[in-house]
């Protein structure tokens, strides 16, 4: 069975020196929030979780949750409407599951075909999925989640409205196609971990528990594939990753390049950005940069031998010839 997350939630049921979380002002909700769920053990702890996923894959229960008691006086400092305009773009994100783990099953299998089963499962000869991958398994329940999330928020159902997720668009260059793949998929990761953490700190009660267990999932999955990424690829520095991130990238069948900013600005027209206060704004930017500098200094902390120890020999010597 998958290791329980070793979270220490009882703040959400003490007080501080001066006030209650649940009172708190968001700021202090949110840093307390990120303190708790981003520790060094607990990301440690999921990237030590990989190789037994491989072996026997197993998918993390959620805890049992309130449903009927969810209600929009536990929406904090921030508009309403505007708190269901996020969770209906979450949802559409969110949706087009299948897409997402079929085009990362394709990058990983030529070069890793342990973590492509854990993401896309197993297909046969004519490519029929005879297998779901523990990422798909737990990543399936979050639309579904935020759906019925906003039908008790609203009183009224939403269907999804997708969008095509990015092909399979391979060059001959199969180790630099999974870096710069795998670049986005945990930038997709980390865009989830920061809005969920986000939106928490903006909730309480049974809301702010279902919130919980989407933010569990997507710290796993993000922590997983960045401590790939470092065992993967030991001699990428965080230039060389930010630059390929931000540069435009172009596959034989795009007529318009891709890149990070291009997602970005995607993101933020499914979240209504441009609806925001700018307090709101500002708190969101300041988890982006938190999060971050929470994960930067706990990728410093890892190191080749610790990796190859958690995952087996790194695969340095073929990758090191992309010269990334």
């Amino acid at each position: 069975m998958t290791p329980t997350l070793l979270i220490n939630t009882s703040f959400l049921d003490q007080s501080s020196s001066t006030q209650s979380f649940e009172t708190a002002p968001i700021p202090h909700r949110l840093n307390k929030l990120i303190q708790t769920y981003l520790t060094t053990d607990i990301l440690n702890d999921r990237l030590q979780d990989l190789p037994q996923q491989f072996q026997d894959p197993q998918p993390r229960p959620w805890q049992p949750l309130d449903w009927n008691h969810i209600e929009p006086s536990q929406i904090r400092g921030i508009d309403p409407l505007i708190f269901l305009a996020i969770i209906a773009g979450s949802i559409d994100t969110e949706a087009p599951i299948r897409g997402y783990t079929q085009t990362s099953r394709q990058y990983l299998s030529p070069l890793h075909p342990q973590m492509a089963r854990f993401v896309g499962g197993i297909v046969n000869g004519q490519e029929d999925l005879v297998e779901l991958g523990l990422w798909e398994r737990e990543e399936r329940q979050h639309s579904p989640a935020l759906q019925r999330l906003y039908t008790q928020l609203s009183g009224l159902k939403m269907m999804p409205l997708p969008h095509d997720p990015r092909p399979y668009e391979p060059t001959d260059n199969s180790q630099q196609d999974l870096f710069e793949h795998g670049l986005h998929r945990v930038a997709t990761e980390y865009g989830a971990t920061c809005l969920y953490l986000w939106l928490m700190a903006h909730s309480t009660g049974p809301l702010h528990q279902v919130l919980a267990e989407l933010l569990i999932d997507e710290i796993n999955h993000m922590t997983k594939f960045w401590g790939f990424g470092c065992w993967a690829y030991p001699h990428t520095t965080m230039f060389k990753t930010l630059m390929t991130l931000l540069r435009p990238q172009l596959r034989p069948t795009q007529q318009k390049p891709i890149s990070f900013s291009r997602t970005l600005e995607r993101m933020m027209q499914v979240l209504h950005w441009e609806a925001w206060s700018l307090p709101n704004k500002l708190s969101l930017l300041w988890t982006f940069v938190y999060v971050l500098w929470h994960l930067w200094r706990w990728g410093r902390s890892l190191n080749i031998k610790q990796l190859n120890r958690w995952l087996g020999q790194s695969p340095e010597v073929s990758f090191s010839s992309t010269g990334v």
